[in-house]
């Protein structure tokens, strides 16, 4: 992990005082400040954290989850289906509590001392399975119910940024990105479950210039068809069944060469896959959308739901058919099946509010760059909740840090 974190400015590092945490951070830290390659001041000693403790669960500690799901059968369907509502009591008092709850109560209360500790820096904080899960829900506004539908696997990163501090939320910027670890991207448990990889077309000249495009039909330029290919050696191995794409150039271009290495799988077109229009302001770049419509540029940057573009869409518009296409298409994968989604950055966006649960106005809460991977699993069927298994995987692109050129829709 130290080697995929050597070009990040890190400024501390913050762990859990469980030995496990503790030493995984400290071997970090002390690898990090050997390499000799490293342009930065030594990192300081790894900071012990209360608040970073792992999950509560003293009924079941130390059982494995057949010994659990045994002697503990419906308090552990509770668990599965109903998190925030599993009880359980605790200490000699025998006072009720509300595992998931209280961890996410201690996940707040961190991020509010960490953020008043460290404004405008970049912090490392290692964890846990649990804490981790409340960390990045209570950061971007995911509900408790939500628990299970973020995966972390040992030793994977997650990339939040806070721009304006915890008041005005984060932006989750990369998921359980597992690279690093050999493993590309995280192993399903399931022969059953479908699995989607949703995926950002690669950059176009107007993105680098961060010009709106929209349902203008831009070609990928160089580094988009680079970003594509890039995205198919990473998904090479991956054996997939069908893939579906937005009809716009771009995405089907990204498709088509991601399905190079896997000549008989049939394209589709959904139309409900198209990109936001932004009627007016397709073709102009963002300085001059600020002369022409300076009041709804600055709601699209705060408050996007409540915008409906001048001649085009607006977001309700662009959720109903996304989400409807991407029902279709889950609804109608084989048992078992992996499939490709190519689509754009504010119709993934949309998709993913959708899948964990945020409201429309958390559009900017979830970052998708161009050629980027995200792994949504199905392990119950179309019906169940779907599984985040990582989110807006760049590393094929070089670095842990997104830095595709992302630019204007």
């Amino acid at each position: 992990m130290a080697l995929a974190l050597q070009q990040v400015p890190i400024n501390a590092i913050y762990s859990s005082p469980l030995q496990r945490a503790f030493i995984t951070a400290t071997i970090i830290q002390e690898k990090l400040n050997a390499l000799p390659e490293r342009d930065a001041p030594p990192l300081p000693p790894v900071i012990a954290h209360e608040q970073l403790l792992e999950i509560d669960l003293p009924l079941w500690e130390g059982l494995s989850r057949q010994a659990v799901e045994s002697s503990y059968g419906e308090l552990y369907q509770t668990w599965h289906s109903s998190p925030e509502r599993l009880e359980m009591t605790h200490g000699d008092k025998n006072e009720p509590f509300f595992p998931v709850l209280s961890l996410r109560q201690q996940a707040v209360e961190f991020w509010i001392d960490l953020l008043g500790r460290h404004p405008h820096q970049t912090v490392l904080v290692v964890a846990h399975n649990g804490i981790n899960r409340c960390l990045l829900s209570t950061a971007i506004g995911i509900s408790p119910q939500r628990y299970h539908t973020i995966l972390q696997s040992n030793c994977c990163i997650n990339i939040l940024n806070f721009p304006n501090g915890w008041e005005f939320g984060a932006q989750l910027e990369s998921m359980n990105l597992t690279g690093h670890l050999g493993h590309p991207l995280p192993q399903s448990k399931s022969h059953q479950r479908v699995r989607l990889l949703l995926v950002r077309h690669g950059e176009t000249d107007w993105n680098r210039d961060q010009r709106f495009q929209g349902q203008i039909d831009v070609p990928l330029n160089s580094n988009g068809r680079l970003q594509a290919q890039k995205a198919a050696e990473l998904l090479q191995p991956v054996p997939i069944d069908f893939a579906v794409t937005s009809p716009l150039l771009r995405p089907k271009e990204t498709a088509e060469i991601i399905l190079k290495p896997h000549p008989h799988v049939p394209l589709s077109y959904l139309e409900g896959l198209r990109e936001i229009s932004h009627g007016q302001w397709e073709g102009r770049l963002e300085s001059e959308i600020q002369d022409l419509f300076p009041q709804s540029l600055q709601a699209w940057k705060s408050a996007p739901a409540t915008v409906q573009m001048p001649e085009g869409e607006n977001l309700h518009q662009v959720w109903e058919r996304a989400v409807a296409a991407w029902t279709e298409v889950v609804t109608s994968a084989p048992s078992g099946s992996t499939g490709l989604v190519v689509a754009h950055d504010a119709t993934n966006k949309v998709i993913l509010c959708s899948l964990l649960g945020l409201p429309m106005d958390s559009f900017w809460s979830i970052k998708q760059g161009n050629g980027a991977v995200t792994v949504v699993d199905y392990l119950d069927g179309a019906s169940g909740l779907p599984s985040l298994q990582a989110m807006n995987i760049t590393s094929h692109l070089g670095g842990v840090l997104d830095r595709t050129a992302a630019g204007a829709l």
